[in-house]
C-alpha cells in the first residue's frame, strides 16, 4: 500500500477528532461528521477488503511454491538414486574392464608365448622344408627304407619314417589350431571390452545428464526458495498494512460512536431545557390562573377562563409515539423469511399509497442515507428520562432530514417505501435502548414503549 494513503488517511482522522465539539456547541455546526467518519470508515474497509484479498492471494502463491519445492526435493531424490545407482553401476564396469584389461594382458602374455611356440614351429617346418627339397623330397624316404640291411631293418626303418611323417603332421596340426585360438581369442576379449568400454561410456554419459539435472533442479529450489521468502516478506508488509487499517477503523468506529454519544447528550440536554420550560409555563399558567380568580373575586363578575385552542397533533401522549400507520406484518423476535428461521429486531407496519413516516420522540438524526439492505435509512437518538434510545426508520421511499438535525416527536422524517432489501412497502422500525451497533445487541421490543 502507498503510504502516502496511511499519512493522508491518519491526518483525516487527526483531523476530524480535533474537529469535534464540546458538548454544548449546536448539532448543525456538525451536521455532516458522522457521515464524513463513516465514508472514511468505508473506504478503509474497503482498501483493508482489497488488502486481504492480496493476503489471501499471497497465502495462496506461497503455499503453490511450497508445493513445487516439495516437488522438486522429490525430484531432486529421485534423481540423486538413480546417480547413485548410475555411479555403482559404472564401479562395477570399471571393475570389469580393469578384470578385463587384466585378463587381455594375459592373454597378451599367452598370446607372446604362443607366437614363439609358432615361430619355432615354423622353423622347425622349414628346416623339414628345406631338408626335403635338398634330398629330393619324398624320394629320400624310399631310399631309407631300401637302404635296409634285413626285413628287421626296414621294419625300423618304416616306423622311423612313419614318425617323422606324423610328428611333421601334429607339427602342422598344433599350428593351425594354435593360431585359429588365437584369433579367437584376441576377437573375444577385445569385443568384450569393446562391450564394456561403451557400456562405461553411456553410463558415464547418463551421469553427466543426471549430474545436470540435479543442479538445474537445485538451482530452482533455490530460486523457489527466494521467491517464498521475498513471498513471506510481502505477505508480512501487507499483513502489517491491514492491521493499521484496522486500527484505523476501530480508531473510526469510536469517534462515530462519539459523535453518536455527543449527539445523545444534546438530546439529553434538550429533554432537561424541555421539562425546565414546561415547568416555568406551568407555573406561569398557575400564577396568572390565581391571579384571574382573584380579579374575579374583588370585582364580584365573572367571566369566562380562556380556553387551550391548540391543534390536535396526530401523535401520542407521552414521550413516544407510533412512527407510522398502517398494519403490524411481523413482530419483534424469531421468525421465518423465506424458509429460513431468523430473528427479527424490529416491528414491520405495511399501508399502501403515500404514507408519511414520523419521528418516534423528540431526538438528534444521527444519520440518514442510503444502505444496500436498509434502503433509505434515518437513525435517530433520543432522550426519555435521562436515558439514551436509539430508533432506526428503514426501506423509505425517501426521507426529509439530515444527519445533526433536531426533531420532534411526530414530525415528519420521510415517506414508507420499498427500497433496500424488502419484498413491498412497509416500514421497519427498530428501537435500541441505548447506542445502535451492527450486532444489533441492544435492540427492544418497541411494544414496551409505543402503542401500536
Amino acid at each position: 500500500m502507498n503510504k502516502k494513503y496511511f499519512v493522508s488517511l491518519s491526518i483525516a482522522a487527526a483531523l476530524t477528532i480535533g474537529s469535534l465539539p464540546t458538548l454544548g456547541t449546536t448539532a448543525n455546526a456538525h451536521s455532516h461528521s458522522v457521515e464524513e467518519l463513516q465514508k472514511q470508515q468505508e473506504d478503509i474497509s474497503s482498501k483493508k477488503e482489497e488488502i486481504n484479498g492480496k493476503i489471501d492471494e499471497k497465502k495462496s502463491q506461497i503455499n503453490q511454491n511450497i508445493n513445487k519445492q516439495q516437488e522438486i526435493q522429490s525430484q531432486i531424490a529421485e534423481i540423486s538414486t538413480k546417480l547413485k545407482d548410475t555411479e555403482t553401476k559404472i564401479t562395477e564396469k570399471t571393475k570389469e574392464i580393469d578384470e578385463t584389461t587384466a585378463e587381455i594382458n594375459k592373454l597378451k602374455e599367452e598370446i607372446e608365448v604362443l607366437k614363439q611356440k609358432i615361430e619355432e614351429r615354423n622353423e622347425l617346418l622349414k628346416e623339414r622344408a628345406r631338408a626335403i627339397q635338398e634330398k629330393g623330397g619324398s624320394a629320400n624316404y624310399l631310399d631309407v627304407l631300401l637302404g635296409a640291411d634285413s626285413f628287421g631293418d626296414f621294419i625300423n626303418r618304416v616306423t622311423a619314417v612313419n614318425t617323422i611323417v606324423s610328428a611333421d603332421k601334429k607339427i602342422m596340426d598344433e599350428q593351425k589350431r594354435d593360431q585359429a585360438e588365437l584369433e579367437m581369442k584376441q576377437e573375444e576379449v577385445e569385443g568384450k571390452l569393446a562391450d564394456l568400454e561403451s557400456t562405461k561410456a553411456s553410463l558415464e554419459s547418463l551421469k553427466k545428464d543426471l549430474d545436470s539435472q540435479k543442479a538445474k533442479k537445485a538451482d530452482l529450489f533455490k530460486q523457489l526458495e527466494a521467491q517464498q521468502a521475498s513471498l513471506e516478506v510481502e505477505k508480512k508488509d501487507l499483513q502489517q498494512e491491514s492491521d493499521e487499517l484496522s486500527k484505523m477503523e476501530h480508531q473510526l468506529e469510536g469517534e462515530i460512536q462519539a459523535e453518536q454519544a455527543r449527539l445523545a447528550e444534546l438530546a439529553r440536554q434538550r429533554e432537561i431545557e424541555r421539562k425546565r420550560q414546561a415547568e416555568a409555563e406551568a407555573a406561569k399558567r398557575a400564577a396568572a390562573q390565581q391571579q384571574a380568580t382573584t380579579s374575579s373575586n374583588s370585582s364580584g363578575g365573572s367571566s369566562s377562563t380562556p380556553t387551550d385552542t391548540a391543534p390536535s397533533a396526530p401523535v401520542s401522549a407521552g414521550a413516544w409515539t407510533a412512527p407510522a400507520s398502517g398494519t403490524i406484518t411481523t413482530n419483534f423476535g424469531w421468525d421465518v423469511l423465506n424458509g429460513k428461521k431468523r430473528f427479527h429486531y424490529g416491528t414491520d407496519i405495511a399501508a399502501r399509497g403515500s404514507v408519511p413516516i414520523s419521528a418516534a420522540a423528540d431526538g438528534y438524526v444521527i444519520k440518514s442515507h442510503y444502505s444496500s439492505s436498509y434502503g433509505n435509512v434515518v437513525y435517530i437518538t433520543h432522550s426519555i428520562n435521562g436515558q439514551t434510545f436509539t430508533t432506526v426508520y428503514a426501506h423509505m421511499s425517501s426521507s426529509s432530514v439530515s444527519q445533526g438535525q433536531a426533531v420532534n416527536k411526530g414530525d415528519r422524517i420521510g415517506y414508507m417505501g420499498n427500497t433496500g432489501y424488502s419484498f413491498g412497502q412497509h416500514l421497519h422500525f427498530e428501537l435500541h435502548a441505548g447506542s445502535w451497533n451492527a450486532s444489533k445487541s441492544n435492540a427492544v421490543n418497541p411494544r414496551q414503549y409505543i402503542n401500536f
